[in-house]
């Protein structure tokens, strides 16, 4: 079967990933409420009984709003790091202790044959991490929170067979926009969130023979659009002599409808 993955949602109303194996189901964030995240799982075929675990990234609203509600109604396992657990707002409700599982930032866990590898990221969370999936010779990247990509994290996901990276905002369009200044100014810094521009510029940094897809995720509803998040990687793609659509797949990703289950 290998592995196969569905960005179910992403933006900067709601975010969650899903990835299974022919031995694990995982949701790597919950960050819709529990009725839309039945119905995204279902937009590709899958019932939430069958996740076996939730990994968290961090404790913002987008990425947990719906977590107490799945894990409890369907008694699922929740992974995050100790500062991400200590931070998580009351909404969250009680997840039974047993179903609560500390996952350390800079470690790699197994889930039954599934290596997945969590990175710290700069991000204006308590502990804020990210994932490096791995089955057999297979190697997926999830990233979309994080106000700059350090040299670290670049070694760290450089040559991944899919990226799903972060290309939150145009720069022109959230200058211009109506946000006040020190939201913009939060966005804009090293705990903020990457634009398009450096996410093209980190992955051309990264970019390696086997990589074959990118998913631009996490856009601002506000400050950005799918064509110009696009266009704007595409733009640095190029300068490595790759054509998207010809040599590289780049695709969207969007808050409300599920990309299709995909073998990497």
């Amino acid at each position: 079967m290998g592995l196969h993955y569905s960005i179910l949602a992403s933006g900067s109303t709601g975010n969650s990933f899903y990835l299974e194996t022919e031995n694990q189901r995982l949701l790597i964030d919950c960050g819709l409420s529990g009725k839309k995240m039945v119905e995204l799982l279902k937009q590709i075929g899958r019932k939430p009984d069958d996740v076996d675990a939730i990994l968290v990234t961090h404790e913002h609203s987008d990425h947990i709003r719906g977590l107490g509600v799945f894990a409890r109604r369907f008694h699922t396992p929740v992974y995050a790091n100790e500062k991400t657990w200590q931070a998580m707002p009351q909404s969250v409700g009680g997840i039974p202790a047993e179903q609560k599982f500390i996952f350390p930032a800079n470690t790699v866990k197994s889930f039954r044959g599934l290596d997945i590898e969590s990175f710290s990221v700069s991000h204006d969370a308590a502990d804020p991490m990210f994932y490096i999936i791995r089955e057999q010779n297979k190697k997926l990247t999830v990233l979309t929170d994080l106000g700059y990509v350090s040299e670290h994290i670049k070694g760290l996901i450089r040559d991944s067979d899919v990226y799903v990276m972060e290309a939150n905002h145009d720069t022109e369009m959230l200058m211009m926009g109506r946000y006040p200044w020190n939201v913009k100014r939060r966005i804009l810094g090293d705990t903020g969130h990457i634009s398009n521009d450096e996410s093209g510029l980190a992955l051309n940094a990264v970019l390696g023979n086997r990589t074959k897809k990118i998913y631009l995720a996490h856009l601002s509803k506000d400050n950005n659009m799918k064509e110009l998040a696009r266009l704007s990687v595409s733009q640095y793609l190029e300068k490595s002599g790759l054509k998207a659509g010809r040599d590289i797949g780049l695709f969207d990703t969007d808050p409300e409808h599920a990309t299709q289950l995909t073998a990497i």
